[in-house]
């Protein structure tokens, strides 16, 4: 494939210009540059979600106009989007083979026999333990990422495009997705990949092109290239460091949770975190992390155990408590539950504020101004306006937003999810930067992160769960992939000197 001179315009926005691209069969080239570059932008054009203002799109020497998803599909391209695409009131394999539903020979009824077959086939065919009967609603987000790859991948497309295919995912989900990209090349599948992950790019990537601000920077053979000189192409600058972490005093326990339990999720979890610490979180997909700190949010009720903030025991049973309490969430998914979309940047970070920014119901309006200005100014949101939409944002800057609307709280812990999921390496070294200077001020920070370089390099405690429980706890000087990996897949039991 061959794209020529692509151009995209959106109202006040040059998101493409003269952009070209060539992907040949057999290849993994990877698509690289921080949000906002045209990435995503430039990959739905070829996937038929956009049509270009200009430019020339060709497969093999035929030129080809892509006016819509299904024309894309029929000229063999599938994308796994960086966006969740799915149906949650819909099974697993209704959303896999959807619109192209087998039926019973002879009529139009739907064999679902036949339908979970097919969906069991290709997950076992890729290495994938999920039940096709399942509602899409039911699954965790790592999971519901799966699906996706597995619809992307029974389309047997000869073009297949991966948008962020690992940015749920755990290290063991990875490997196997690696483990499918070889094959796939082998069968001759050209593989587009954008993912904002240095290691996986330099780990499978044949070719790389670099995009910046809608443009083209450059296009070079993966082994031309190291992790700074790819930086500098992506951001235009050099980075002093992606993780920078400053070193900040511990104070008394700020959040306690005392043998914590929710059935089926976790059991018996006991820890703690310091005032001006970060406290990762480890653990493979399905091991409770994110259904532990919803727990300590409100968002669940826990079945037994204890929650002390500052020493003193609460009960808490809805995020407004939480909130009350001191306590914010950062969610992992920030589209689904971590945002209103249509809404303005405005009335996204003032939304948990209302109650100190009105008196008798009515708003004040300059101090709401004075409040989002603030935070998109102190944490570089890229906007045109504060009334800007937050969907016509790049994923960096909205999760910046969902970041601001927190801090605007001013909590005394603050549990991130996933934090750099689907962000690129300017934004994610930011937003590493917020989360140090938070800990300086003396702020309690939960981490969790599947990503392990996040991990060992943002965290001054981590905490390893293992299918719902404990199992390895370390401080920043024991540290390590091994040991973390060890405990997170329940071959051993970590112990810490901490005291």
């Amino acid at each position: 494939m061959k794209l020529e001179g692509i151009s995209k315009n959106f109202p006040g926005v040059k998101a493409l210009q003269n952009v070209s691209l060539s992907v040949h069969k057999g290849e993994v080239h990877a698509l690289m540059g921080e949000n906002g570059a045209g990435k995503s932008t430039l990959m739905k054009i070829i996937a038929g979600l956009y049509r270009p203002d200009a430019g020339e799109i060709f497969i093999g020497n035929e030129k080809v106009h892509i006016h819509n998803a299904r024309e894309a599909i029929k000229l063999g391209i599938s994308m796994i989007h960086q966006e969740l695409m799915i149906i949650p009131n819909m099974t697993v394999a209704e959303n896999i083979f959807l619109g192209r539903e087998p039926t019973i020979k002879g009529t139009s009824i739907l064999n679902r026999r036949e339908l979970n077959r097919s969906a069991y086939e290709i997950f076992k065919s890729i290495d994938i333990d999920i039940n096709p009967k399942t509602l899409m609603k039911e699954l965790s987000v790592a999971e519901a990422q799966l699906v996706e790859i597995a619809k992307a991948v029974s389309f047997n497309s000869d073009i297949l495009i991966m948008d962020e295919p690992t940015s749920a995912i755990t290290d063991r989900e990875v490997e196997k997705l690696f483990k499918l990209i070889g094959e796939l090349k082998k069968s001759g599948v050209a593989i587009i990949y954008i993912s904002h992950k240095m290691d996986e790019i330099f780990k499978i990537a044949d070719r790389i092109t670099v995009l910046r601000d809608g443009q083209f920077v450059g296009s070079k053979k993966a082994n031309e290239l190291d992790r700074d000189m790819l930086i500098s192409m992506m951001v235009g600058r050099q980075l002093c460091s992606i993780f920078p972490k400053f070193e900040s005093s511990f104070g008394e326990i700020a959040l306690e949770v005392k043998n914590l339990t929710k059935k089926k999720m976790f059991y018996d979890i006991s820890f703690n975190v310091r005032k001006g610490e970060i406290l990762g979180i480890s653990g493979l997909m399905g091991a409770g992390r994110t259904e532990l700190v919803e727990t300590i949010f409100g968002l669940r009720k826990a079945d037994s155990g204890e929650i002390l903030i500052n020493g003193s025991k609460k009960y808490i049973k809805n995020p407004n408590q939480a909130i009350k309490n001191g306590i914010a969430l950062v969610p992992e998914d920030r589209k689904l539950s971590g945002l209103n979309l249509i809404a303005s940047i405005n009335d996204n970070i003032t939304l948990p504020n209302l109650n100190r920014l009105s008196t008798l119901g009515v708003i004040k309006k300059g101090e709401e101004r004075r409040c989002t200005e603030k935070q998109i100014t102190s944490l570089h949101i890229k906007t045109t306006s504060r009334n800007q939409a937050v969907d016509s944002l790049s994923g960096g800057n909205q999760q910046k937003v969902v970041i601001g609307k927190w801090l605007l709280c001013d909590p005394d812990v603050l549990i991130l999810d996933e934090p750099t999921r689907g962000v690129d390496v300017g934004a994610k070294a930011e937003i590493h930067s917020i989360i140090s200077k938070l800990a300086v001020e003396g702020k309690a920070v939960i981490m969790i992160s599947s990503e392990m370089t996040e991990i060992i390099g943002m965290s001054d405690r981590v905490i390893v769960l293992s299918e719902g429980k404990f199992t390895g706890e370390f401080i920043r000087e024991e540290i390590t992939q091994e040991k973390i990996m060890l405990c997170a897949s329940g071959c051993i039991k970590g112990e810490t000197s901490y005291e």
